[in-house]
């Protein structure tokens, strides 16, 4: 029998990035996935990297860390992920004043620079200036979301690792002491798990007894086919997203009991306008966002997309009635924006990594302090972001 020093349950990103900086430091690795086509978060992301926009100590530390990496990744992966810098736009609305806007920009990294609508359209002249009364600018990374997993994948099989496909239903364990998972493809046993699974993290370990407060959303958007003739230059993304108030009315103490019961909408639904267009031509835009306690909670598709095509609509028109398929996926997210990464408390063996605001830029260094940690090295980075932090409030 088999034991692995870590099971990583979850292979997006966020799992294919601890699994690979795992087995890259001598541990052996086992990174389990139910399907590598899964319709999660890494398949329709952005894969948006903004090392800019650090506001804290620690944030513009993985910051400098994140842009540090990604100068090196396709070498060092062996893989080409595609990674580029892009313009960032971020438009306010045209009934909205900029300057009330600017001053939540003025702390971070790099603050944007505000632009009128003609000088904002001079950078992506696909914007409709009649319908926004500035954009604030600044250098943005960009990457494919499903290339940088796969590229951390095939490296971490290369140092050793495994991939395998199975759902997790369960684990295996000895009093509090995890010592595996429970799959659909038999037992898997291993000194630490790790739970990568973005969304369905709550879920996961709420059937197997064991809370934890991360949060999660619907979000929907629209994918187009490869389309020759449009030539959308920049990233387009509202300054101000609703999405954050909706996440915050949604943790908030007298909501937590809903989030354990199915049928709750437990805040109202928002949509932030946004659009990127990759190399090969693809659009993904949207995005509606809704917090639905039922992670398999029935969603209406076209009364969503008409939603979202019409707000791409006013800020970019020739998006508006491009080919395109809707879809939606489960974004995991916590109670302060941060990450929940670490052990969890009470259940030796068990680690938790989720709840990622900005996954592209966060991941790749975090995966390094995590896997150093390991090894023995101190870090004072992954104590700021353990999962039991909220237990302290």
């Amino acid at each position: 029998m088999k034991t692995y020093d870590w099971i990583v349950v979850g292979a997006g990103l966020v799992g294919s990035a601890f699994g690979y900086e795992l087995a890259n430091a001598g541990f052996s690795v086992l990174l389990l996935d139910r399907s590598l086509q899964s319709p999660n978060a890494t398949r329709y992301s952005y894969g948006g990297v903004a090392y800019w926009s650090g506001n804290t100590p620690l944030l513009r530390q993985l910051c400098d860390e994140s842009q540090a990496i990604y100068q090196t990744l396709t070498a060092e992966l062996d893989y080409d992920i595609q990674y580029r810098e892009l313009d960032l736009l971020l438009t306010v609305d045209a009934d909205r004043d900029p300057a009330a806007i600017a001053p939540n920009y003025e702390d971070f990294l790099i603050p944007p620079t505000q632009l009128d609508p003609a000088a904002a359209a001079d950078i992506e002249p696909l914007l409709n200036q009649g319908a926004i009364a500035a954009a604030f600018h600044a250098k943005h990374g960009n990457v494919v979301p499903r290339a940088l997993a796969q590229g951390y994948q095939t490296a971490m099989q290369r140092q050793g690792g495994i991939l395998a496909i199975a759902t997790v239903n369960g684990f295996e364990h000895s009093g509090n002491s995890i010592q595996g998972v429970q799959t659909d493809q038999g037992t898997f046993h291993g000194a630490n798990v790790l739970i990568c699974v973005g969304g369905l993290s709550r879920s996961l370990l709420h059937q197997t007894g064991i809370s934890a407060k991360v949060y999660f959303t619907q979000a929907e958007l629209i994918e187009t086919p490869p389309i020759d003739g449009l030539n959308l230059q920049s990233i387009v993304m509202p300054a101000e997203l609703d999405r954050m108030g909706m996440e915050a009315e949604a943790t908030q103490p007298d909501k937590e009991p809903l989030w354990d019961e199915p049928g709750h909408e437990v805040a109202p639904a928002v949509l932030d306008v946004g659009a990127l267009q990759y190399r090969d031509g693809i659009v993904r835009m949207g995005q509606t966002s809704r917090v639905l306690t039922n992670p398999q909670a029935p969603l209406d598709a076209a009364a969503s997309e008409a939603q979202i095509r019409a707000g791409v609509g006013k800020v970019l028109p020739a998006l508006q009635h491009v080919p395109g398929t809707w879809a939606s996926c489960l974004v995991a997210f916590s109670g302060d924006r941060l990450p929940l990464v670490g052990a969890l408390p009470n259940r030796d063996g068990l680690h938790l990594c989720t709840g990622f605001n900005g996954p592209f830029l966060l991941a790749p260094p975090l995966a390094r302090h995590f896997a150093k940690f390991h090894q023995g090295e101190p870090t004072d980075v992954l104590a700021q972001l353990a999962p039991d932090r909220f237990s302290h409030t």
